[in-house]
């Protein structure tokens, strides 16, 4: 039996290891729950919610890269008051954290939100940044500070449950943004997003995805976010829930080293269903290898040159 302690705290949220799989790959676990009891996770962070349900983006929306996948599925999800109603009472059988991922319009659609999961019961809502303003024709509340702080602000004031905010890696600064949103009242943040990117087909001479461009996700992203983890780490002190990449245990630790308290696995899961189960037992077996004692021990523990 391991005398590693693979138990967590992410901002008040306890969890029994710091595997979260990450949102929109994932679902709501009805389909890998055919694979495995999803209590062994840590905590799910659902597909990304919206305040009315959304169709999503027209195919195709998904294409592979040598390192990962581009998306572009466009927030494709049965809305605030469905995920409540028939996927959340589910959810709740189980074993495990869960974090409800949301993206709104305004900062008043946060705010609605954010009120109706506290109410619901969830563990922990992620605030999406990564999305248009319409009130600012189109721009994304995370690329500038006081756009997303406005919106952590806004969700805080409105949840009686800890805040997350999801960081996106394509601004200048990402530094800026998390230092933003931690003053505004974040208890917590997640990084990376999917990084932007795209794919022309040479014989039709056109994107592969019908919006053009996606969001990159995959193993080509780890070292982009081992990098903005540690950077923000410095930055600020608020927990940190690692993602982008992370496919095995040394990945994970990788990410854990530069600051995260918890890591998320994503794309992973579309090539191994067992993927998030294979980074815990990754993590463990690296932490008793090192003589740990708590997989805590290995947050911010890198040693730069």
């Amino acid at each position: 039996m391991s005398k590693v302690d693979l138990s967590v705290n992410l901002a008040g949220m306890t969890m029994k290891n710091p595997v979260v799989v990450a949102s929109g790959t994932f679902g709501f676990g009805r389909e890998f729950g055919q694979f495995y009891d999803i209590s062994e996770l840590g905590g799910i962070s659902v597909k990304g919610l919206t305040l009315n349900p959304r169709e999503g983006n027209p195919p195709p929306r998904i294409a592979e890269t040598p390192m990962g996948i581009l998306n572009s599925v466009g927030l494709q999800n049965p809305g605030v008051e469905g995920f409540i109603e028939k996927e959340l009472p589910e959810l709740k059988k189980h074993d495990l954290r869960i974090i409800a991922n949301i993206s709104g319009n305004t900062p008043e659609e946060y705010g609605i939100m954010c009120e109706r999961l506290s109410e619901a019961g969830v563990d922990m809502i992620e605030v999406n940044i990564s999305c248009p303003n319409v009130k600012a024709g189109g721009l994304q509340y995370g690329v500038v500070p006081e756009m997303a702080a406005e919106v952590a602000r806004e969700a805080k004031n409105h949840s009686s449950v800890p805040v997350m905010v999801k960081l996106s890696p394509n601004v200048t600064s990402v530094v800026d943004i998390a230092k933003a949103v931690v003053d505004a009242g974040a208890d917590a943040l997640s990084l990376i997003n999917t990084v932007r990117g795209m794919r022309i087909d040479v014989n039709t001479r056109r994107p592969v995805l019908r919006m053009n461009t996606g969001g990159l996700s995959g193993p080509a992203v780890l070292p982009i976010a081992v990098r903005m983890v540690w950077e923000v780490a410095q930055a600020v002190d608020v927990p940190i829930l690692g993602l982008g990449g992370i496919s095995t245990g040394e990945d994970a630790a990788q990410i854990m080293l530069a600051g995260a308290t918890a890591v998320a696995v994503g794309t992973a899961c579309f090539v191994d269903p067992y993927a998030p189960i294979k980074v815990r037992d990754g993590l463990e077996e690296i932490a008793q290898r090192q003589g740990l004692s708590s997989v805590t021990q290995l947050t911010g523990a890198v040693q730069p040159w």
